[in-house]
């Protein structure tokens, strides 16, 4: 069993989140504590809200820079869905917002048909449906799956970031998280 930080940014699904790693056996605190981001055997990174609000909550705690701090000492990171994207050097949303920097790359607004894209998407090329909401994506050298022609998943050292909703995709999301986890 580990005990996983949820990083707090005023924001996120961090509800969701706990309650799928809860169903996995493990423990989870939601906290904006560096110290507490910084010794955790294993972070997450939560989705959903808006990429200003949330950077300048991580800053204003010191949550950023314990989570780069993090990464370069290659203790695990996932990132979902905004919390991916939070990774990255900036985003057009909200104006224009500086990230983490922690990965290269941008985030951009998606040009799909429909926007947010929402539902159940392939991840290619592990050959899973995984539940994604979004309006935004990243654009990274560091991609190494896509869903429908955007990126789905980046990777650089500890860092692992996904679009998608593995919180809210069902049997395949938790499997995910599960092996995500198996490495701590």
């Amino acid at each position: 069993m580990t005990t996983v930080i949820v990083v707090d940014y005023g924001a996120g699904n961090t509800r969701s989140v706990r309650a799928a790693l809860t169903t996995l056996g493990h423990t989870s605190e939601v906290s904006a504590d560096p110290t507490a981001i910084s010794e955790a055997p294993f972070v997450v990174l939560p989705g959903v809200g808006a990429a200003r609000q949330a950077m300048e909550h991580l800053n204003e705690t010191g949550a950023a820079d314990a989570l780069r701090q993090r990464v370069t000492a290659a203790k695990p990171v996932l990132g979902i869905c905004l919390g991916m994207q939070l990774a990255l050097e900036a985003s057009q949303e909200d104006g224009g917002v500086k990230g983490l920097g922690i990965v290269e790359g941008f985030v951009v607004r998606l040009d799909a048909p429909r926007i947010p894209r929402l539902g159940w998407a392939d991840v290619d090329p592990w050959g899973q449906s995984f539940y994604f909401a979004h309006s935004y994506v990243a654009e990274s050298t560091w991609s190494v799956a896509t869903s429908e022609g955007v990126c789905a998943v980046i990777e650089k050292g500890s860092f692992l970031g996904v679009q998608f909703h593995p919180e809210k995709s069902g049997g395949a999301g938790l499997a995910f998280l599960e092996r995500c986890l198996s490495l701590v």
